[in-house]
């Protein structure tokens, strides 16, 4: 395709033209090209081309912009001649003048940017702070959200990486803090899904992200603080808070007291709960900050400065408890005194004296003490009646009665716990079941003793004793309850062996009914025990050492005896297992199985290999729980030995959830794997694997290799990886393949959905912003021309992928593939037909006039879903069409009324709801007193 093109040109001679527009054209013809064939050139071509596009950029202006398209296709070669990248960007900060672009030109260069930054980060390092300067000047100025989360993703990556600021260190933060704090808000109908939390996280992570901006941003934040803009003033205390955590006491002394003067006054003064709370947070941050710092003779104690500040301004209002600071007060004082063991002391020594002073010459009791035995009994009372809303009062009045000290002795917690433990036990009504559970867990927090004695005992009695199949809902209750009152660590230790016990048991047979729900049930009681609970050395060690080593030893038992439906449950608690993920990778690997509670295990077990059982190697699900939620700075050991097992299991197991799981655990690792060459060189050789078994229209594991492709796909794309171009591009071959071709087309619901149990942001994973809009925009081109090239029988692969793809995008770029949405209106896939619906239906409540001008097929395609499987999603579009302009839609006002007549007899009442709905909005139309 290349050479014909550039044929093309040079017979027209459009690239020597004297005419600057026909030039113009030529550049764009060529640039088009490359996008299509950046991967298939050599490095001498690429040479070659960088050479003619750095000498067109002295060309007119005009010329500029498609010079612009072809150098950033250029900037995603592999094949970069050394030094180039460096070349490009002379030329360009030289000769261009970005921000008197149009916006598409400016996005081109900030996307240039970072895609040199991904692949030739020592190049660019090597310009030294010349790179710096040339990127301020192309920033300065910017307007466009679009191009400022690109910009600042540029920004972050200079502070973040390494690079030199030299002299430019000030006009780097001026170019960027220009804009905070972040007042934008998106229009009503904004099309490209930018919300102003993006922008703000953004640029925070720029402006916290080195401590040289300390000198500049500090003073920045307290006059900002001054605003009135409530807004402006969280922003302005979460920035703070972000960079205060990277700053060392020298980066802040000189401020300390403008900003004590500004965080105090956001607690005294403050009318917002969250600036409050905002406020705090700062001073706990900036108090550690100076914790950190080291003292020596002759230095200045910078923490006791700041705290002889704090105490000055808040210690006088502890002694006057009827004014109304005495609380704010209080507050600041926790807030430095939690930052640091020294900035306790110190508090502690300063305030404590007068506190307990207080305490010994003043006495005060709760209002409600005379009326203790009242209350008690009016509650106890109504918590033995048979009325659910009386019931579920008054277990809110018994959690309020017990957070007030002295309402409640001891005996009246053994009989709280008595009735609760009955309500548990014995009501059917799930609202009060849960009200029930919240109370429980809420008195276990304060008096742990009586629910150890009396609640956990019973409990375990009704769990494991009970033979009736209908017990079912009374022992998931129970399971529940164990899991809300522990909360504290003497009431962890009691009620994690019996959640153990019934782990154990379930998988042996010893309790009778047990079902593979209430397995997973326990399991999320021990995961939201470990959530919940106090973290303290005790509790650590209790999970690392005991509880998950002893679910691994069950759930390896259960494979081994060929028992299903254990995995599931234990995934969820393994995915806490941070410092166990070492243990469960020799376990995985060598056979380890010696820290495994009841080692009865044959040696040498080999978990990652086919073997016989698939029971067994379903196991790697757990596997991938350990190690795939770990931090990006956790290094999982043997890497490679386990990258290795894990593909190969992944294209050789027949077994549908072992080799998916090895397909997503080899992708999580692979996400989060730092860039370089042992990276491309593992993708490269994964990628050559999978294209050679699907290649094969023979090959047995096919699905297999598919499901690799898909998962390893996804975690590069996540993070740009300039690599999964080639995995995506197979993706979309396979559209057309007789055996894949739907599976394919699933495929890309998976690459725009997020992923539950790896692959997101609370395993961790490297997910870039904006990633859904990238892939869309390098790829809609693409899926375009596939659909008008297949044949009538693989076109419905191509739109159940379209409908995929645009229905996790913002609006414009679904108006952008309007004429194949209504394509897809006629698939007979009632999958496709729903997912383009729900796409249509917010495209149709602001139409662009492209859609107006295809109303007539509009009408049609939807009118003829309305009696179907997903008629309510049509009927939803249908009412959204009444609102289109009157003069559009009122020749189709007949038509339409006659149809919705259909599903106002429909036998389900949600179907004659919209109905009703849509029929009376089109019936108003042309009327007088219509819209």
């Amino acid at each position: 395709m290349f050479p014909s093109a550039f044929f093309f040109l040079d017979r027209r001679l459009s690239l020597t033209s004297s005419q600057p527009h026909t030039r113009a054209r030529g550049v764009q013809l060529l640039s088009e090209v490359l996008h299509e064939c950046y991967g298939n050139l050599t490095e001498r071509e690429v040479e070659v081309l960088i050479a003619f596009y750095e000498n067109r950029l002295k060309d007119h202006y005009i010329i500029t912009p498609p010079v612009l398209q072809g150098l950033r296709a250029l900037t995603k070669c592999t094949v970069l001649p050394p030094g180039s990248a460096v070349s490009m960007l002379r030329s360009l900060f030289q000769d261009v003048h970005v921000q008197s672009l149009m916006l598409t030109e400016r996005s081109c260069v900030y996307n240039m940017l970072i895609n040199l930054m991904e692949t030739r980060e020592a190049e660019l390092k090597g310009l030294g702070a010349d790179f710096v300067f040339g990127f301020v000047q192309s920033m300065d100025g910017e307007r466009d959200p679009r191009n400022l989360l690109l910009a600042f993703q540029i920004a972050k990556n200079i502070i973040h990486r390494g690079y030199d600021l030299g002299k430019f260190t000030e006009e780097l933060f001026e170019v960027t803090s220009c804009y905070f704090p972040i007042d934008f808000t998106p229009p009503a109908n904004d099309p490209h899904g930018i919300t102003k939390e993006e922008l703000i996280e953004a640029l925070r992570a720029v402006l916290s992200g080195t401590p040289k901006f300390a000198e500049f941003l500090l003073p920045l934040i307290i006059e900002k603080l001054d605003s009135d803009v409530q807004s402006a003033k969280l922003d302005s205390l979460q920035t703070l808070t972000a960079c205060l955590s990277q700053y060392e006491h020298k980066d802040v002394a000189e401020f300390l007291e403008g900003l004590w003067t500004s965080l105090r006054r956001e607690v005294f003064q403050t009318s917002s709960e969250r600036i409050e709370s905002a406020g705090l947070a700062a001073l706990t941050t900036l108090t550690s900050c100076l914790s950190r710092s080291v003292l020596n003779s002759d230095s200045e104690d910078s923490l006791s400065t700041f705290l002889d500040l704090v105490l000055k301004d808040c210690k006088h209002h502890l002694c006057e408890p009827d004014l109304k600071l005495v609380w704010p007060s209080a507050k600041l004082l926790q807030a430095a005194c939690s930052a640091s063991n020294r900035a306790s002391h110190i508090i502690t020594a300063a305030v404590m004296p007068s506190l307990i002073d207080q305490y010994s010459s003043r006495t005060q009791e709760s209002v409600f003490s005379a009326f203790r035995e009242s209350l008690c009994s009016m509650v106890f009372s109504a918590l033995s009646e048979t009325n659910s809303s009386l019931q579920i009062t008054a277990t809110s009045m018994l959690t309020s009665l017990a957070q007030q000290t002295g309402l409640l002795l001891d005996s009246d917690i053994e009989l709280a716990v008595d009735h609760l433990t009955r309500l548990l036990l014995t009501e059917e009504d799930d609202r009060v079941s849960l009200a029930v559970v919240e109370c429980a867990g809420a008195l276990a927090a304060l008096h742990p003793a009586a629910f150890i004695t009396k609640l956990i005992p019973r409990l375990k009695t009704e769990i494991v004793a009970s033979e009736q199949y209908s017990h079912h809902a009374v022992r998931q209750r129970c399971l529940s309850a164990l899991a809300a009152v522990s909360t504290q660590p003497s009431i962890v230790r009691e009620s994690t062996p019996v959640l153990l016990e019934v782990l154990s048991s379930a998988h042996t047979g010893n309790l009778v009914g047990f079902s593979v729900e209430e397995v997973v049930l326990a399991c999320r009681s021990l995961q939201r025990i470990a959530e919940q609970v106090q973290d303290t050395e005790e509790t650590g060690q209790c999970f690392h050492e005991v509880i998950i080593p002893r679910l691994l030893s069950l759930a390896l038992q259960a494979a081994l005896q060929g028992l299903s439906g254990f995995l599931s449950g234990c995934f969820h608690v393994v995915r806490l297992a941070g410092q166990t993920a070492s243990r469960a990778v020799s376990l995985f690997l060598d056979g380890d199985v010696s820290f495994l509670p009841d080692n009865s295990f044959p040696s040498h077990i080999q978990l990652l290999k086919q073997g016989d059982s698939w029971s067994q190697s379903q196991m790697v699900c757990l596997l991938m729980g350990c190690v795939c939620s770990l931090p990006r700075s956790v290094e999982v050991p043997q890497i490679d030995q386990l990258l290795s097992q894990l593909e190969e299991m992944s294209c050789t197991c027949s077994h549908p959830l072992s080799y998916t799981s090895a397909a997503k655990c080899f992708a999580g690792l692979v996400n989060k794997r730092s860039q370089g060459d042992s990276l491309d060189s593992l993708i490269q050789r994964t990628t050559k694997r999978v294209c050679s078994e699907l290649d094969s229209t023979s090959s047995p594991v096919r699905t297999q290799a598919f499901t690799l492709m898909i998962w390893v796909a996804k975690a590069l794309l996540l993070r740009y990886h300039p690599l999964s171009t080639a995995l995506t591009d197979k993706l979309f071959s396979l559209l057309g393949d007789a055996d894949l071709g739907a599976m394919a087309a699933d495929g890309f619901s998976l690459l725009m959905s997020d992923s539950a149990d790896v692959l997101n942001r609370g395993c961790h994973a490297d997910v870039r912003i904006m990633y859904r809009q990238r892939f869309f925009s390098e790829n809609s081109a693409k899926l375009v021309q596939g659909f008008n090239a297949a044949p009538q029988e693989k076109k419905p692969n191509y739109l159940k992928a379209l409908s995929n793809i645009v229905n996790k995008l913002p609006k414009q770029e679904t108006v952008l593939l309007l004429s194949l949405l209504l394509e897809a209106l006629l698939c007979p896939d009632q999958g496709v037909q729903l997912s383009t619906l729900s796409c249509l239906e917010p495209v149709l409540i602001n139409p662009p006039p492209a859609l107006i001008q295809q109303l007539e097929a509009l009408v049609s395609r939807l009118l003829a879903l309305i009696c179907s499987s997903v008629r309510i999603a049509s009927l939803r579009c249908i009412h959204a069409l009444s609102r289109f302009p009157e003069h559009e839609i009122l020749p189709f006002r007949a038509r339409v009324l006659r149809a919705l007549a259909r599903p106002l007899d429909d036998k389900k009442r949600l179907v004659r709801s919209e109905a009703v709905q849509a029929r009376g909005e089109w019936f108003l139309l042309g009327s007088p007193g219509g819209r």
